[in-house]
């Protein structure tokens, strides 16, 4: 997929106008902040699926979920 990279202030200057660029062409735009990406704006899809169905086939690793936590497993906040 397309993209195109702007910093935060060329963004602010002519925010509808990536907006309708994103909107009509579908490219995607990446704000950046002092160089580093970060936000991503892109045309909205719906997706139909339920949650189960998104998540089915996520798990990477599923040992003993019913297993209970050890006390040493918590970080306690100071």
């Amino acid at each position: 997929m397309e993209q195109e990279q702007v910093t935060k202030s060329q963004f602010k200057a002519k925010a509808l106008e990536y907006f309708r660029q994103v909107e009509t062409s579908g490219r995607v735009v990446v704000i950046t902040d002092r160089g580093q990406p970060t936000v991503e704006i892109r045309r909205y899809r719906a997706d139909p699926r339920s949650p189960q169905e998104r998540l089915q086939g996520s798990v990477v690793e599923f040992i003993d979920p019913t297993q209970p936590v050890a006390e040493d497993d918590w970080k306690a906040l100071s």
